[in-house]
C-alpha cells in the first residue's frame, strides 16, 4: 500500500485526505492519506521514521518555508517562490531523497486568470507567509505588481493595513487574502481592510475555501466586486502533486 500525508499544526481538517482518500476509492488505488500534524518542524525527521517508505506529502500551514532546509532538493519554482507544499520520496533503504515542489502556484494561476481583466494591473496581498509567496509568484507571472500587506512589516516595501486609503484602492484593484482569517470555525473573522472603499472594480479572491463564501468575500460582494474562492485552486495543486508523486 502506497502511503502518503499532510503536514502542518493544527490540522482540525483537511481539504488534502477527503480529496486523496475519495480518489484512491474510486480509481481503486492501493493507498492511503495521512493527517500528520506536528506541533514543530523539528518534530519532521521523528515523524518520517515513522513511516518508512512514504511517497509523498503535502505541506500546509505554518511548515512550508520551514520545512525546506530538511529536503535534499528543490524543484527551481519552488526555489524561487521559496515555498514548498509538495514533497516527492525515493527511497533508498531507509534514506529517502526529499525533493520540494511548489503546486499552489499552478492552481493558483489557473484559477484566477479567468477573472482578471484589463484594469487588474495591481494586487495586494494580505499575509506573508508561503501561501502569499505562491501569489505573488503567480499574479507576477501573469504582469500584476503586487504589494504585501501585514500587520508587522519587515521593509518598507509592505503596508500596514491602516495604510489601506482610497487612493491605494483605487490603484490596487485585486485584493487577495492569503491569511487563514475566516477559516472555519472562526468565521466571524476577516482581514482588516476598507470595504467600503471597495467597488465593482475590484477583484477578491480568498485562499480559504470553507466557508464557500468568507466574511471577506461577502463584504467584497456586497460592493459590487467579482469574488473567488481557493477551492478550485486546491483541486488543481492536488491533481498537480499526484502527478509530480507518479512520475
Amino acid at each position: 500500500m502506497r502511503t502518503f500525508g499532510l503536514i502542518g499544526y493544527p490540522l482540525s481538517q483537511s481539504f488534502s485526505q477527503k480529496y486523496f482518500t475519495a480518489k484512491f476509492e474510486r480509481e481503486i488505488i492501493d493507498g492511503v492519506y495521512h493527517l500528520l500534524p506536528i506541533p514543530s518542524i523539528d518534530d519532521f525527521p521523528a515523524l518520517l521514521q515513522q513511516y518508512p517508505g512514504i511517497s509523498g506529502m503535502n505541506v500546509t500551514i505554518p511548515y512550508k518555508e520551514q520545512v525546506m532546509p530538511f529536503l535534499t532538493s528543490l524543484n527551481p519554482v519552488a526555489a524561487e517562490i521559496g515555498a514548498v507544499n509538495v514533497i516527492k520520496f525515493n527511497w533508498d533503504g531507509d534514506k529517502p531523497t526529499l525533493t520540494g515542489y511548489n503546486t499552489d502556484t499552478i492552481g493558483f494561476t489557473r484559477s484566477i486568470e479567468p477573472f482578471l481583466k484589463s484594469h487588474h494591473t495591481k494586487a495586494l496581498i494580505l499575509g506573508t507567509g508561503g501561501a502569499a509567496k505562491s501569489v505573488a509568484y503567480s499574479l507576477g507571472k501573469l504582469g500584476l505588481v503586487c504589494t504585501y500587506v501585514s500587520r508587522t512589516p519587515v521593509d518598507d516595501t509592505m503596508l500596514t493595513y491602516a495604510r489601506l486609503n482610497d487612493a491605494l484602492l483605487k490603484e490596487y484593484t485585486v485584493i487577495v487574502n492569503a491569511s487563514p482569517l475566516g477559516m472555519y470555525p472562526k468565521v466571524d473573522a476577516c482581514p482588516d481592510i476598507p470595504y467600503h472603499l471597495l467597488t465593482s472594480e475590484h477583484l477578491l479572491y480568498d485562499l480559504v475555501y470553507n466557508p464557500e463564501v468568507t466574511l471577506f468575500l461577502q463584504k467584497g460582494l456586497e460592493r459590487g466586486a467579482a469574488i473567488k474562492n481557493g477551492l478550485e485552486m486546491l483541486h488543481i495543486q492536488a491533481d498537480e502533486a499526484w502527478k509530480i508523486w507518479n512520475e
